[in-house]
């Protein structure tokens, strides 16, 4: 392990933010000693990105082959910024910060599961989460409301956490069911996509057979939307999977192309995203347009930025990015691993706990 101490100017202090850095192989760990300096550090601007010129370059982008690949085109100067203006939420002073934010409004939890609540895997048919992140998203929901926000088909993500009293929304919130416990159990189901069932069903078909010709490739049908997850393909075929891919779906205008870690996603053209099926969930418990609740949304991948940038556009949420590298977020917090998302969601329960007791 490598600690380094680093002083950031300050001129309104006159003097230096001290900022205590350690490094553990991929690993960084960052406290700022002032909370007026890390406000103002926050507000510097991204370090520009450069635009991606294809579609397969934005696979790549978003998909390295290696961890380490990712971590090298970054300098500690780059890293250390983006952890200014991401800082852990589980940091000296950012979960008071947090919790601080939710006095007196009722938090409501919204969770990606993979990448979030399970480690991303080779075979995304076992992404399983532990029996302890079970166990905390279980107390979590005791004193908050939670709802999964997952691309996978409502029913699969449910077997794999399998909690009662969840609100799941699969398929990007393309495919939502719950009983609303706040209107007395009322049934709240949304599924704007319907329409599309049989043209995903007959893409679905032609990219099976299609696939076969491409070692690795695995195409997962998540209902509402498709996955093509390339996770296990050799990076020479990125391109040929990508325009097989592409080719089909020229003959269908209605669907589109996103991507995500490793896979590419085939969803209907229509205005509806992660951030969509949050603003939903709000208004369906009853907290559309309220000062009362704070959303906390905790998610890893490009399809969870939808739900970031809403609630920063909101004003009033809080979105943490899961992730040991820097990269573009709308979001305001982060942490690094789903080992750290079980520590935030029982570190929150202690907190509710414990205020329970207090007041």
């Amino acid at each position: 392990m490598v600690k380094q101490n680093l002083l950031i100017s300050d001129g309104k202090l006159g003097g230096g933010l001290a900022i205590s850095l350690e490094i553990l192989g991929e690993d960084t760990c960052l406290e700022i000693s002032s909370s007026s300096s890390r406000r103002k550090l926050m507000k510097s601007e991204s370090q520009p990105g450069g635009k991606v010129a294809t579609f397969l370059a934005s696979m790549r982008d978003s998909s390295p082959t290696r961890f380490r690949d990712t971590t090298d085109r970054f300098g500690t100067d780059e890293r250390i910024s983006w952890v200014v203006r991401h800082p852990s939420a589980l940091a000296l002073g950012m979960f008071d910060q947090i919790v601080h934010a939710s006095r007196g409004k009722q938090i409501v939890m919204f969770l990606d599961y993979d990448g979030t609540l399970s480690p991303i895997v080779e075979d995304p048919d076992r992404a399983f989460m532990s029996d302890e992140m079970r166990e905390a998203v279980k107390d979590t929901a005791k004193y908050f409301p939670t709802a999964i926000v997952s691309g996978r088909c409502r029913d699969k993500v449910y077997s794999f956490v399998r909690v009662a009293g969840l609100i799941y929304a699969g398929s990007h919130g393309m495919d939502i069911k719950f009983r609303n416990k706040k209107s007395r159990g009322e049934a709240v189901s949304f599924q704007p996509a319907s329409e599309y069932l049989p043209m995903i069903d007959e893409v679905y078909q032609i990219l099976l057979e299609m696939m076969e010709s491409i070692p690795g490739a695995k195409v997962e049908t998540n209902k509402y939307c498709l996955a093509v997850h390339f996770r296990c393909v050799d990076e020479n075929k990125w391109s040929v999977l990508a325009e097989q891919v592409r080719s089909v779906l020229k003959g269908y205008p209605k669907l589109k192309l996103t991507h995500g870690r490793k896979v590419i996603e085939i969803r209907p053209a229509i205005e509806w995203d992660k951030g969509k099926a949050v603003e939903f969930l709000l208004k369906s418990l009853g907290y559309a347009n309220s000062d009362d609740v704070l959303p906390v949304y905790i998610g890893d991948d490009q399809t969870d930025e939808d739900a970031f940038k809403m609630l920063r556009d909101r004003g009033q949420g809080v979105g943490i990015i899961v992730s040991r590298v820097p990269k573009e977020t709308d979001a305001s917090y982060s942490l690094q691993d789903p080992s750290e998302v079980m520590h935030f969601l029982r570190r929150l329960v202690e907190w509710k706990q414990y205020s329970n007791l207090t007041y």
